[in-house]
């Protein structure tokens, strides 16, 4: 109940000071603006807290104070002008609202009860997309409780978290406040993914010439998913692949449909032999918002972003306090999202450079940027920078992952955009040659990251660059949608005019229906009974700051379920975290080998319990020579653990 309420408390408190700081904005997205500026405040207050003394419940009471002062403070400082009354306008943007965010956000809540540790049988279970990232944010959110910042990594201790972990924190908020760790995931999920899909409605209302360009608009980023079920499809009375091998041509007929819906990567946006069909543009809510918490944040922090600054573009007088509270939520971006305010601050320069271009005032982007700069500096140089050091985060390559490696163009350059993005990107590169001033700002925010994602990679995985070009794509699907129906009016009189209008929304949006379908048939098992009673059991009787050592999978109940830390995880992670293992790993697999010959490893990683269950049987451990040396203090299900002797 208490975490409910503190929950519910930075709502509120969000929508007070978005109705006191911008009373002209409608009544709609106040109430939108105002619960992401409460979540916002949630991710950071705890832990600004949380540097001077333990993150724990007292740590989100004192937040409550300082939540209380910057009310306090807003009211000081309100706009003197009287909130908007609620219109008919409003009237019609809750109608757009109900018809496209509404049954996303119903899909959001599904999909996040199936893959958030959904309990079946004592076991705990998840989907497709989120088998692989969901353990990582687990162990954060588990780990933060009761410790100070700044932080390391409980997979990887001595070495600091510059991950972005604000949007963890917020479930590890909720955590420490007495929800189950599956609620203390999924309530703050659900509410991010109804913000998203509700902000991006609104910000394509206000960008775009009409309501149902906007509609299609949220759709075209949402559902997107390109042309890749033309593969799936094609020769469809002719089996042409094997598992592993053409997979997603194996089988005839419905077999094709029943591979995509049962098999393991197998939709035709986001397939799992990338160098067979060159299929890479990921559908956002499947791939993205569902398993990447970070991304899903820092989207729910980036649209408001976005929604400010499209509408000081578009309004003839530059509201102070709007383009404070956009340089305070840009500022607040890098922790929560490194990505997300890259992505900002390209899109930001390149509308900055058209307006220099045009001659246009300055003055505001000035303000805007220098206090998001200013805010954002410490979080990037203490975090941010000292993570990206290493030498395979930033280097060139052209054409994203169509350059796969750096081996050279797998399809042809415009071909690699049209099958992967699919009709929605032509409609874009038609409206790119109207001569529509509005839509060449967008376009310039757009392509000015497009440019540098086509260039520069910014991380070891080179796939992770997407996280730029989906925001550009949420630009340029705005111009894309009001061209769209600039087309479909003027096909008016064409009987033929709704069949061409069906084929059409088909081609746009079956990749990422089906997509969406697997996921919501998706169901595997990510820890079994035996690992959350071993979880239990060492939640309730090993101290919080207990270190383990444990084999390298990435499904770990001590890390991911109990929340202590272990002396490595799985590269899976860490190698695209930047940091190499090797020595670690080595030392480890030495160990489970020869306890008695490398006996210095518990002593020299800090361990002070040792796990010994399947994964750490098959890198050669043994009870025999660890019950030797150590003592035998849990013995239940396979698993054993062993306490090191202090001293």
């Amino acid at each position: 109940m208490m975490a409910v309420l503190m929950l519910l408390a930075y709502l509120a408190a969000g929508i007070l000071i978005i109705t006191w700081l911008l009373p002209r904005q409608p009544l709609p997205v106040r109430a939108w603006l105002g619960a992401c500026l409460g979540l916002f405040l949630m991710m950071w207050l705890p832990a600004l807290i949380a540097f001077l003394r333990p993150f724990d419940a007292l740590t989100q009471g004192l937040s409550l104070l300082a939540l209380a002062g910057l009310t306090a403070l807003a009211r000081r400082f309100r706009s003197p002008d009287r909130p908007a009354g609620f219109s008919g306008q409003d009237r019609q943007t809750l109608k757009l609202l109900a018809c496209v965010a509404l049954p996303l956000t119903l899909l959001g809540l599904y999909l996040q009860h199936t893959h958030i540790l959904r309990p079946q049988d004592g076991a705990l279970h998840t989907g497709q997309s989120t088998y692989g990232d969901l353990p990582l944010h687990l162990a954060i959110i588990t780990s933060l409780p009761g410790r100070t910042l700044p932080v390391d990594y409980s997979i990887l201790p001595g070495v600091r978290l510059g991950y972005p972990f604000l949007g963890d924190s917020l479930s590890a908020s909720l955590l420490v406040l007495g929800l189950p760790l599956r609620a203390a995931v999924i309530v703050p999920g659900v509410l991010m993914m109804g913000l998203v899909f509700s902000e991006f409605a609104l910000l394509a209302q206000r960008a775009c010439r009409s309501r149902r360009a906007a509609a299609l608009a949220t759709l075209l980023v949402f559902l997107n998913g390109g042309l890749g079920f033309l593969y799936a499809f094609d020769l469809a009375g002719a089996s042409l692949g094997d598992p592993g091998s053409n997979q997603l041509q194996q089988g005839v007929w419905l077999e094709r449909l029943q591979n995509i819906l049962q098999g393991w990567y197998q939709t035709p946006a986001n397939h799992a032999e990338f160098q067979q069909y060159n299929l890479r543009w990921s559908n956002l809510i499947a791939d993205m918002l569902l398993p990447q918490r970070t991304f899903l944040a820092g989207w729910t922090i980036l649209l408001p972003c976005l929604y400010l600054l499209v509408d000081l573009q578009k309004s003839q007088q530059k509201d102070l306090r709007q383009i404070q509270l956009l340089g305070l939520l840009a500022g607040g971006l890098p922790l929560i999202h490194t990505h997300s305010f890259l992505a900002l601050g390209l899109l930001s320069a390149g509308m900055l450079a058209l307006d220099l271009l045009r001659r246009q005032p300055v003055k505001p982007w000035l303000l805007y940027g220098g206090l998001a700069v200013l805010l954002a500096l410490p979080q990037l140089l203490l975090f941010t920078f000292e993570q990206t050091s290493s030498g395979n985060f930033i280097r060139f390559q052209f054409n994203w992952v169509n350059n796969l490696y750096g081996r050279g163009l797998l399809d042809g350059y415009l071909w690699f955009y049209i099958k992967n993005i699919g009709l929605p990107f032509l409609l874009a590169l038609f409206a790119l040659l109207e001569k529509d001033a509005w839509h060449r700002k967008l376009f310039s925010g757009a392509l000015m990251i497009v440019l540098v994602a086509e260039l520069i990679l910014f991380q070891p995985n080179e796939y992770d660059n997407n996280k730029l070009f989906y925001v550009a794509w949420a630009l340029c699907a705005m111009p894309a949608a009001d061209y769209a129906f600039v087309l479909y009016d003027r096909l008016r009189g064409l009987r033929a005019r709704p069949l061409m209008a069906g084929l059409a929304v088909l081609a746009m949006f079956l990749s990422g229906a089906l997509a969406l379908a697997r996921e919501a048939v998706s169901d595997l098992q990510m820890f079994s009974r035996e690992d959350v009673r071993l979880a239990d059991y060492i939640r309730e009787e090993t101290a919080p700051d207990a270190r383990f050592i444990t084999g390298t999978q990435h499904l770990n109940p001590v890390s991911s379920l109990a929340g202590r830390e272990i002396v490595v995880g799985p590269d899976l992670w860490l190698y695209f975290h930047g940091f190499d293992t090797s020595q670690r790993q080595d030392d480890l697999l030495a160990f489970y080998r020869d306890p008695a010959a490398a006996r210095q490893v518990p002593a020299r990683y800090g361990a002070d319990y040792i796990l010994l269950g399947g994964y750490e049987r098959e890198m050669g451990g043994r009870r025999e020579e660890l019950a030797e040396l150590f003592e035998l203090v849990y013995e239940q299900d396979g698993y054993l653990i062993f306490k090191v002797p202090q001293g």
